[in-house]
């Protein structure tokens, strides 16, 4: 269609300024907390040049906008709030989203255990059996090797590591034992 501009076309404006470039890093920090490599990318998309961009970064960082050990916090707690994964999995989501190795490390040595939210699951094993719940929704463990063999798939996928796997579905399998009459 004529008049209409592809989608990654060049824009016809200038760069953006450094009070522009703030503006809209504050509109993209509104959605959702992002690390400081998700917002330097978002401000290279608008054009930013890298002194505007390096200004924004470290105005934001001063102002506790930007922290990736909180993004970090954050995204697990998530996970585990709403679609519980594997350790493996929450780091390489971490991963994918710029966060630096050394932030990941602090992480892992500081666990996703946390004792003062009873809401949230404590340990790896926990995290699996409410994988587990909610992808039975309700239904018992399936009888069928094969069956069972697909779900372990389904919580490796998540990223639970094999024993953790086998645990949580003898586990569940005990359950369903101890319920028949």
């Amino acid at each position: 269609m004529p008049g209409r501009r592809a989608p990654h076309a060049p824009r016809d404006r200038d760069p953006p300024d450094v009070a522009a470039a703030l503006e809209i890093s504050l509109r993209f920090l509104g959605t959702r907390p992002r690390t400081r490599w998700e917002l330097e990318r978002r401000l290279r998309t608008a054009g930013a040049g890298d002194e505007v961009r390096d200004a924004v970064l470290a105005r934001l960082g001063e102002l506790g906008y930007l922290d990736d050990d909180a993004f970090a916090r954050y995204w697990a707690e998530q996970r585990d709030r709403h679609a519980p994964r594997g350790r493996r999995m929450v780091e390489a989501e971490l991963r994918q989203r710029g966060v630096p190795g050394d932030v990941i490390e602090r992480l892992r040595s500081d666990p996703l255990d946390r004792p003062d939210d009873d809401a949230l699951p404590q340990t790896e094993m926990q995290r699996a059996r409410i994988a587990l719940e909610r992808h039975l929704r309700g239904r018992p463990l399936p009888d069928d090797p094969k069956a069972a063999q697909r779900i372990g798939m389904f919580l490796m996928r998540r990223g639970f590591d094999a024993e953790t796997v086998r645990g949580v579905l003898r586990q569940a399998g005990d359950d369903t034992i101890e319920e028949t009459p």
